[in-house]
């Protein structure tokens, strides 16, 4: 099943939803943009599609629904099809092919933010090598041979995740391995490197297991992950996240094929990568969250595409713990992007990760994860004008930024402080992007919200000229307090909480973000979240009194509360409906049933009420915890239809 939402245009940007729950293929295709695709934070970065086929794999082909732009769900069967009007980024045609071989050069930049993908999803180019296996994973001993096109060449090849040199080890043939290896090698004429260097990626396992749904394998050739230091991370402590050192991994994805995935089948994805635990209290978990980077063998980022979402190079496997019915971000991102607001795509796989110097076990499974997008200004995400370091005058200064609310979180990169004077003033603002800062975009930033708090505290502050309308879009902030008190989301208006202004334009709210503690999962006491009845911004006042009080003085002006009732009035006609929420969370689980009791022969947590340092519902099964879910959702809808009249 392949799910896909349409989402609005804000300005320039334009991109789609995509969730999985049984996903084969579906490349994004490369598309243009006004603005230039913005390079990532570093790494390394690899990956490829098609190539060569390793014995007994098979082309894919797919069936399943899908979640169109108005959110109605339609059926696709033999093969993921074209979306009609979709912008930059949409899925286009079908899948097929199986298997890959990973290495070649990432595509360059263009003037007007064409980006060329030169990855070796195509053929390799002159000069490059062959590997006589494909990247896969294997059983005891692999031997694999490299041979080059190019006439009079040497073949030199390295082990230890450096790229070739001339004074690397000299290719003489046949190459034994016994263990996970990242293998690149480089064509060398008279000491003159020819064409691109190339890698494969070689996993061993001892074992074989069957999956219905996409797999993704980590493999970190023996290092072990640094253990997550975080102080507090409950709901009322302060947070410092767990370190954000990358350590270096092989990475595979598989796919289905006929609609089952082994891990003895080609991968779709092989690639050099690099990841870390990432989250506040979720890195707690013995269900670990991870950030991963995509590389190319010279260390820096590669953008390739992750079970049919656009090419990039960053992105997220995000860990349902505490979230026993394993859909709660799926949900509010895939709500969200049918009712107007920018959330990442995602897609559920089932994780493997290996640290300990040995070959793949069954012991290395991890469970259900949601593959996600980062956050991050680049064409087929929050597609914004980029900000260079040069740019310090108005038009340019005016944008595009990312910003967010992340409270009592120590590792605050850049953080946004007020200007000298402001009343009313905001804290624990961090700004995502651009990356770093200049002074005159900081000070440009920092005096726009200001004159934002100013308006929005004035005594007309909803004047269309000199209120808040002047300076933020009005639905986007109702759409985001929809989202938060539908949902109860725990840390509603104060940490994860993003913001974004474009080059001439307002301040929108989103994207939306970290939607695990919604629904009935959370805190009775602090922060209270879990009854269907009461205000989220009341809970979490203490918050919004050392953040910001944006979105309670928003609640308190009748002219927003006017718009934020029409608003809600409307979607309960439309993507709130009971009917239409049932069919979201029937959609979204479809598929799912096999590797939720596989997660939970893993994670045997389903009756546990305290997970972490959070109250859950203790139904004894997944179903149960679905309906748990869903049940509450229709509930907390109508107390809210009882109060926005």
């Amino acid at each position: 099943m392949l799910m896909v939402l349409r989402g609005p245009r804000t300005g320039a940007a334009s991109s789609l939803f995509v969730l999985s729950a049984l996903l084969a293929g579906a490349c994004a295709q490369a598309g243009t943009s006004s603005s230039q695709p913005q390079t990532g934070s570093g790494g390394r970065a690899a990956v490829t599609q098609g190539g060569s086929q390793s014995a007994g794999s098979q082309n894919v082909s797919t069936s399943g629904g899908r979640l169109g732009a108005g959110g109605q769900i339609t059926s696709a069967a033999g093969g993921v099809t074209p979306i009609a009007g979709s912008g930059s980024g949409g899925a286009a045609g079908g899948a097929s092919g199986a298997g890959a071989s990973s290495g070649g050069a990432s595509g360059a930049n263009t003037a007007g933010g064409t980006t060329t993908e030169m990855d070796n999803c195509a053929p390799a180019p002159v000069g490059a090598i062959t590997f006589s296996v494909p990247s896969g994973t294997f059983q005891g001993a692999l031997s694999v041979e490299l041979s080059t096109s190019a006439a009079g060449a040497e073949i030199r090849y390295t082990t230890d995740h450096t790229p070739p040199t001339p004074s690397s080890t000299l290719y003489s043939g046949p190459i034994a391995l016994s263990a996970t290896t990242e293998l690149m090698a480089q064509a060398f004429a008279q000491g003159v490197a020819l064409g691109q260097p190339e890698v494969a990626i070689y996993v061993s396992r001892a074992f074989d297991q069957m999956h219905d749904l996409p797999v993704i394998v980590l493999d970190s050739y023996g290092t072990a992950l640094p253990n997550p230091t975080t102080t507090g991370g409950g709901p009322g402590g302060a947070v410092t996240p767990t370190t954000n050192a990358y350590v270096n991994a092989a990475l595979l994805s598989f796919e289905p094929i006929a609609g089952m995935t082994s891990l003895s089948a080609a991968p779709k994805v092989a690639t050099p990568a690099g990841f870390h635990i990432r989250g506040q209290s979720s890195a707690s978990y013995d269900k670990k969250p991870y950030r991963v980077e995509l590389h190319k063998v010279d260390g820096s980022d590669r953008n390739c595409p992750m079970l049919g979402m656009p090419r990039e190079s960053d992105w997220v496997l995000h860990s349902p713990f505490p979230d026993k019915a394993l859909i709660r971000n799926a949900f509010v991102y895939s709500l969200g992007r049918a009712i107007g607001m920018p959330a990442p795509r995602g897609a559920f796989a089932e994780v493997y990760v290996n640290t300990a110097g040995r070959p793949l076990a069954s012991s290395d499974y991890m469970g259900v994860y949601l593959l996600v997008e980062t956050i991050k200004n680049q064409k087929d995400r929050l597609n914004l004008q980029q900000l260079q370091p040069t740019d310090t005058a108005l038009p340019a200064l005016s944008g595009g930024y990312i910003f967010k609310f992340e409270w009592q979180v120590m590792d605050i990169e850049q953080k946004l402080t007020c200007p000298s004077g402001t009343q009313n003033c905001w804290n624990w603002l961090e700004l995502d992007d651009p990356k770093p800062w200049v002074q005159a975009q900081q000070d440009y930033l920092s005096q726009y919200l200001a004159s934002f708090v100013t308006a929005l505290h004035s005594a007309s502050p909803s004047d269309p000229s000199t209120g808040y309308p002047a300076f933020m879009d009005t639905t986007s902030f109702a759409n985001q307090v929809i989202i938060h008190e539908l949902t109860r989301n725990l840390d509603a208006y104060s940490r994860s909480q993003y913001f974004y202004k474009d080059r001439d334009a307002k301040m929108f709210a989103g994207p939306l973000w970290d939607y695990d503690l919604i629904a009935g999962v959370g805190s009775a006491q602090t922060y209270a979240n879990l009854s269907q009845s009461g205000w989220q911004y009341e809970s979490n006042a203490s918050r919004l009194m050392v953040t910001a009080d944006w979105f309670p003085r928003l609640l308190a002006d009748p002219a927003f509360k006017a718009a934020l009732v029409a608003r809600w009035k409307a979607l309960r006609q439309g993507e709130l409906s009971d009917a239409q929420v049932t069919l979201r969370i029937t959609t979204l689980t479809t598929g799912l049933a096999n590797g939720a009791q596989r997660n939970f022969q893993k994670w045997n947590n389903l009756t546990t009420e305290r997970i972490g340092f959070f109250t859950t519902p203790t139904a004894a099964t997944w179903d149960g915890q679905v309906a748990a879910m869903h049940d509450w959702l229709i509930g907390r809808m109508a107390w809210l239809d009882s109060q926005w009249q």
